[in-house]
């Protein structure tokens, strides 16, 4: 766990492609955007224990778009916690087990790092159990002190979140660091012209931290960093 500013913690590990969940405190409250990787979620679970916080304390979790890397821990956490799981509508059956997250090509079109997450949407392995969606989320909502974005493009259904106070920017997969740093995997954007949009959008907030789905997060002139990834 990484503590990027008051309030905010990121999670990461190397599975999933380095993906990465952020943890929010709001008071006696807690938030949580993505469960990283594996099922048990015990790397969030050990996050909130080492906040001195019990698991009850997690009183929302949302999903930033459907894909296996970012709801390992889902159904688990909203067991243990009984959270309250939020998502774009687009993506709520997906995330509930009722239809497939649309396949991508297979061809290498960045990083052969990422051929293995390619072929796991691809053919839908590792499965994610299922889990419900309590509460559609979407533009203009609040999601405990974060804004929602509908940052489409990555997904339809993909949200990010900015916390203005902190200028703290939840970019989710439309921005990556990991194997490089990218306007999201290239294999993975099902519309680069939503895409674009989305990354134009985020650049404008000017936000001094950016958090992204895979990666280390954008600590050091991260403006200027996004403005670059614009096309």
């Amino acid at each position: 766990m990484t503590d990027l500013a008051p309030g905010i913690h990121r999670l990461g590990h190397g599975a999933g492609g380095r993906v990465s969940a952020f943890l929010i405190e709001n008071g006696d409250e807690l938030s949580l955007v993505d469960t990283l990787f594996e099922t048990d979620a015990r790397l969030v679970l050990e996050a909130i224990r080492g906040l001195g916080r019990s698991v009850t304390d997690l009183k929302r979790i949302a999903i930033t778009h459907a894909h296996r890397s970012h709801l390992g821990g889902l159904a688990a956490l909203k067991q243990a916690s009984g959270a309250t799981v939020y998502a774009h509508e687009w993506e709520a059956d997906i995330i509930g087990g009722e239809r497939r997250a649309q396949p991508i090509t297979l061809l290498p079109r960045q990083s052969l790092k990422l051929i293995p997450f390619q072929l796991g949407l691809r053919f839908d392995f590792p499965k994610a159990k299922p889990c419900p969606v309590d509460e559609p989320l979407g533009e203009g909502d609040a999601f405990g002190p974060l804004q929602v974005l509908h940052a489409s493009g990555h997904s339809p259904g993909h949200l990010a979140f900015y916390w203005p106070e902190r200028s703290f920017l939840i970019a989710g997969d439309a921005i990556a660091t990991w194997p490089n740093l990218c306007a999201g995997w290239t294999a993975f954007t099902l519309n680069r012209t939503q895409q674009a949009a989305s990354i134009a959008r985020m650049a404008a907030l000017e936000a001094l931290i950016v958090g992204v789905g895979h990666g280390e997060p954008i600590t050091k002139d991260a403006p200027d960093t996004l403005h670059a990834l614009k096309v």
